[in-house]
C-alpha cells in the first residue's frame, strides 16, 4: 500500500491509482474542511453504479421469467390439461411476487450474492406462484391445473427458478468489473476485509484505505468532501470499520457516506459476538435488536438429531460399496490397521474416539511432535499441506475428504453430528479457555463453518466461527453448510 497525505489526510492506495486530481487541496489546514463551490446534491458515481445495480436486477427478472415459462411450458405440454397462451399471460406475476418481496434490490445491498441464502424464499414464493395460478387458470381457460401439475408447477418452478438466478449470477460476475471499495478504517481491519473478499469470491477489492482516527471523525461534516473522494476513485462502495466508540460521529460518517450515492458498507464489531440472528424491533421509533438466548430448545435439537439420523443412514446405504473399496485399498497400500481411531473432545468436554480412515503411516503420531514447528494454522493447531507422514492412498483420501466419512458411525453413536463446532484434540481443547469454551454447548460435526473455509485458520478465529454457529443456528444453515462443504470438495479445496 502507497499513502499519501493532504494536510494531515492519509490515503492508502490499494492499486496502482493515480491520486494526482484525485487529492486536491480539500483541507486547507489539519482539522478543518476546504470549502467546494455549492451545488445541488447528485449522486456521485451514478452512471456507474446505477447501471451496475439496473444490470442485476434486469439480469435476475430476466432468469426468472425464463424459468416461469419453461416450467408452465413444461407441465402444460407435457402433462396437459389447458391452452398455454393464457397461462403464460401468468408469468409476470412472478416479476411482482419477487419484487415485493424484495428479491431484486437484496444483490445491492450485499457483497457476496449468494442464491443458496435465499433459497427458502424462493422456495415459499415459487409456492405461492404455482397456487395464484391454480386458482387463476380457471377464470382465463376452460380446465383446471390438476394437483399433480401444481406439485410439478411448485417443484420444478423452484428448481429451475434457483439454476437461472445461479446463472445469472455467474454471468454477471463475468462481466461485470469488481466493485471497488474504500474502506474507512484502520488498516489492520482494512487488510482483514480485503482478505476476506478475496477468499469469499465477492466480486470486490479495496481500492484505498482511509484511517479514521478517533478525533477525526467530526472531520467530514461537508458530503462534498467524500463525494470528490469517490468520484475521483471511481469508487462503488464504502465500507465503513469504525474504529471508534463515538456511536454520534459513526451515525454522521454513514449519513455522509450515503449521501455520496454509491453503496455503503458497515462492519460493526457487536455482531461479531451477535451474529446475524437479531430481530429488529421498532420501539415507538427507537429500533432495537432482538438476540437470541444462546442454545437450542428440545424441540430444536430433537429436530437436528433427527435430521442427522435420515441423512446419515441414506448415506451409509449409499456409499456402502464405496467405504468397502477403500478398505481394501488401504490394507494393500500399507501396513497398519483400515481405521484410525484418535480422542476428541466432544460436547460438554466429554472424551470420544473419532472413526477415520487410516491416511498416515502407523507411527504418525509419534512422529508429530517433529513436526510441530511446521504447522500451517499458527499456535495452537496443526495443520499441513504437505506432510510426510501421508500414504499415497490416504493423500488421496485427504483430497477428497473421503477418510472423514467413517466418521458416519459417530454421528449413529450421538457423538457427532453432521454439522456442528469442530471436535478438537485434547491438547488443542485445553487452549480454549473462558466463554470460547461455550463453542461446545452443541454436539461436534463432521463440517462446519471453518471446513468450508479450508481449514486453515487461526485458532482463535476458528473459535469464533464456531461460536456464531452455535449462537445462530437453524436446520437450513446445517443444510447450507453442506452444500457449501460438498462444493469445497468438488474445488479440491483441501489440497
Amino acid at each position: 500500500m502507497t499513502p499519501r497525505t493532504v494536510a494531515g489526510l492519509t490515503i492508502h492506495e490499494h492499486e496502482d491509482v493515480d491520486l494526482a486530481t484525485t487529492l486536491r487541496p480539500l483541507l486547507a489546514s489539519a482539522g478543518s474542511v476546504v470549502p467546494l463551490p455549492s451545488r445541488p446534491f447528485e449522486p456521485a458515481r451514478k452512471t456507474q453504479w446505477f447501471h451496475r445495480g439496473s444490470f442485476h436486477r434486469r439480469l435476475l427478472s430476466a432468469a426468472d421469467v425464463i424459468a416461469a415459462s419453461a416450467t408452465l411450458i413444461l407441465v402444460i405440454t407435457v402433462m396437459g390439461g389447458t391452452d398455454l397462451g393464457p397461462a403464460l399471460a401468468a408469468v409476470p406475476l412472478v416479476v411482482v411476487l419477487f419484487k415485493v418481496a424484495g428479491l431484486y434490490e437484496r444483490d445491492q445491498l450485499r457483497l457476496v450474492r449468494s442464491t443458496l441464502d435465499e433459497a427458502p424464499a424462493l422456495a415459499q414464493l415459487t409456492g405461492l406462484y404455482a397456487l395464484i395460478v391454480s386458482i387463476l387458470a380457471p377464470l382465463v381457460t376452460s380446465s383446471a391445473l390438476s394437483a399433480p401439475q401444481l406439485a410439478t408447477l411448485w417443484v420444478a418452478g423452484f428448481g429451475a427458478t434457483v439454476a437461472a438466478r445461479l446463472v445469472a449470477r455467474w454471468v454477471a460476475g463475468r462481466v461485470l468489473a469488481p466493485e471497488r471499495c474504500l474502506v474507512i478504517g484502520d488498516l489492520e481491519r482494512a487488510d482483514r476485509v480485503g482478505d476476506k473478499l478475496r477468499s469469499s469470491g465477492a466480486g470486490a477489492i479495496v481500492a484505498a484505505t482511509l484511517p479514521l482516527p478517533t478525533g477525526d471523525v467530526g472531520r467530514w461534516d461537508n458530503p462534498a468532501a467524500i463525494r470528490r473522494v469517490v468520484d475521483d476513485l471511481r469508487l462503488d462502495r464504502i465500507i465503513i470499520a469504525p474504529t471508534t466508540t463515538d456511536d454520534v460521529g459513526i451515525g454522521e460518517l454513514i449519513r455522509v457516506a450515503k449521501a455520496t450515492g454509491v453503496q455503503v458498507s458497515v462492519l460493526p464489531r457487536m455482531l461479531d459476538v451477535v451474529g446475524s440472528a437479531v430481530e429488529f424491533d421498532d420501539v415507538d421509533g427507537m429500533t432495537m435488536l432482538g438476540v437470541r438466548p444462546f442454545g437450542l430448545p428440545r424441540s430444536s435439537r430433537a429436530l437436528k438429531r433427527a435430521f442427522d439420523v435420515v441423512a446419515t443412514t441414506i448415506c451409509l446405504g449409499a456409499a456402502a460399496p464405496l467405504l468397502m473399496a477403500i478398505a481394501i485399498a488401504i490394507r494393500l497400500d500399507s501396513r497398519g490397521p483400515i481405521w484410525f481411531r484418535q480422542v476428541r473432545v466432544g460436547r460438554d468436554g466429554r472424551h470420544f474416539r473419532i472413526f477415520k480412515f487410516r491416511s498416515m503411516v502407523a507411527d504418525a503420531e509419534a512422529q508429530k511432535a517433529q513436526l510441530l514447528a511446521m504447522s500451517e494454522v499458527g499456535d495452537g493447531m496443526f495443520k499441513m499441506s504437505r506432510d510426510p507422514r501421508v500414504t499415497r492412498v490416504g493423500d488421496f483420501l485427504r483430497k477428497t475428504s473421503l477418510d472423514e466419512m467413517p466418521q458416519l458411525l459417530n454421528v449413529l453413536r450421538v457423538e457427532m453430528s453432521l454439522v456442528g463446532p469442530r471436535p478438537l484434540v485434547t491438547d488443542e481443547d485445553a487452549r480454549v479457555v473462558g466463554l470460547d469454551r461455550s463453542r461446545l454447548h452443541l454436539t461436534p460435526g463432521m463440517t462446519g463453518p471453518w471446513q468450508v473455509l479450508g481449514s486453515r485458520v487461526p485458532m482463535q478465529e476458528m473459535v469464533g466461527l464456531d461460536y456464531l454457529y452455535v449462537a445462530n443456528w437453524s436446520l437450513w444453515a446445517d443444510v447450507k453448510l453442506l452444500m457449501r462443504t460438498v462444493r469445497h470438495v468438488a474445488r479440491r479445496g483441501n489440497v
